[in-house]
């Protein structure tokens, strides 16, 4: 049953509202002056809050203003007083709706079940952006790792370009989604592009769109990655397999912030911050004519190795347990527990797949072990797989 706050100095008012939101099922409370809501507030939760706005020591903006300090509650601003400047500073202060006195009833149920829904909308758009930020966690408590994390926050909040490298499965884009996680395009899109996975006639497609009937299969006009990223973050995974054609456009978009479509000539404004990771050794790269020294410049304007697996072990117990529980919720069952020796055995492993290849271990032994983890296990199930 949602529960709604009313706020009234006027006993009658309050009286009202609450006859006709209790035969309408929603639960009620109510508060004679702003002192006594925001009491209530900080003890509480609740769904929507009814708030007048003229009221002895605090009126309903400063309740509304000082709420927004440990709650997010819709708030709904009733006056028998007020003007449309009222309506407007209400509004910009953060209230949901506003309505005059005498309240409409059917527009108040309205507009509560209206600000219901928002509400509900932003706790679980709230949820969801946690069960990603979880996805996306990095664990780890290993000296590299510290450094990986101090960096992610000192680069973050900057607009500058980001080189991550390192070895495959060893987390470049867990470091690529915290960067644009604590950076200030957060709320704006977030694009991945695996540059080895899309064929090298169809990358510059795929990064700046096309004008219908520039090729075969162009059936109509596409935006591209850079558009689509336009206000957030692009991610180019894999960027030492682009095509050296791409790599000149890239190079180009990030010299002027403009793009042209395939089979186009006008010029579109983007705005895009690049982060950028390859498991190749550009400089090689560079030598052997495969990648633009220019266009590394401008891509490595900060560079981040993660490092592999091998070389952060003292890791490998807690990705090991956390693994383990997270899998082991995924399939409704009660995680293992690992063997001390067993767990030095994981240590020892050379992991050339990286945390990768560690999680699908966890997986495997998680299937195949019906009771705690033995080195037996390990030597059984593990062993003979991890080369």
């Amino acid at each position: 049953m949602a529960k709604i706050l009313i706020i009234d100095d006027e006993a009658p008012i309050r009286r009202t509202l609450k006859e006709i939101l209790g035969y309408e099922k929603y639960k009620v409370e109510e508060a004679e002056n702003g002192v006594v809501a925001l009491e209530k507030l900080k003890e509480s939760e609740y769904d929507l809050v009814l708030c007048d706005i003229k009221m002895p020591e605090k009126d309903g903006i400063e309740v509304l203003e000082e709420s927004r300090l440990f709650t997010d509650v819709p708030f709904v601003m009733i006056s028998g007083h007020g003007t449309i400047d009222t309506a407007v500073e209400a509004i910009k202060k953060g209230a949901y709706d506003y309505i005059s006195k005498p309240p409409d009833l059917n527009r108040l149920l309205v507009t509560i079940r209206n600000a219901m829904d928002k509400s509900k909308l932003i706790k679980e758009t709230k949820v969801l952006k946690k069960k990603v930020s979880r996805k996306y966690e990095m664990i780890g408590e290993s000296p590299e790792i510290v450094h990986i994390k101090e960096m992610i926050e000192k680069v973050a909040p900057s607009t500058a370009r980001v080189l991550i490298y390192g070895e495959n499965g060893t987390g470049k884009e867990l470091v690529a989604h915290w960067l644009h996680e604590k950076s200030q395009r957060s709320h704006a899109p977030f694009i991945e592009v695996n540059c080895a996975a899309i064929p090298s006639e169809l990358i510059e497609s795929e990064l700046f769109g096309h004008e219908k009937g520039s090729f075969t299969s162009a059936h109509k006009q596409r935006k591209g990655n850079f558009e689509l990223a336009n206000g957030g973050t692009l991610f180019l995974d894999e960027v030492g397999d682009m095509s050296l054609s791409a790599q000149a456009k890239v190079l180009r978009a990030l010299q002027e912030n403009k793009i042209t479509r395939v089979g186009g000539e006008k010029e579109i404004k983007v705005d895009v911050r690049i982060i950028a990771a390859t498991n190749k050794e550009l400089d090689k790269e560079i030598k052997k004519g495969n990648f633009r020294e220019d266009l590394y410049h401008r891509l490595s304007v900060i560079p981040i190795e993660v490092p592999p697996l091998r070389k952060r072990k003292d890791d490998i117990p807690i990705l090991a347990n956390y693994f383990m529980n997270d899998i082991a919720a995924l399939n409704g069952r009660a995680p293992l527990r690992f063997d001390a020796k067993a767990m030095q055995m994981l240590k020892e492993l050379p992991w050339t797949g990286n945390i990768r290849e560690l999680r699908n271990v966890i997986e495997r032994l998680l299937i195949l072990c019906s009771q705690d983890i033995t080195p037996a296990d390990i030597e059984m199930y593990v062993k003979p797989l991890v080369k």
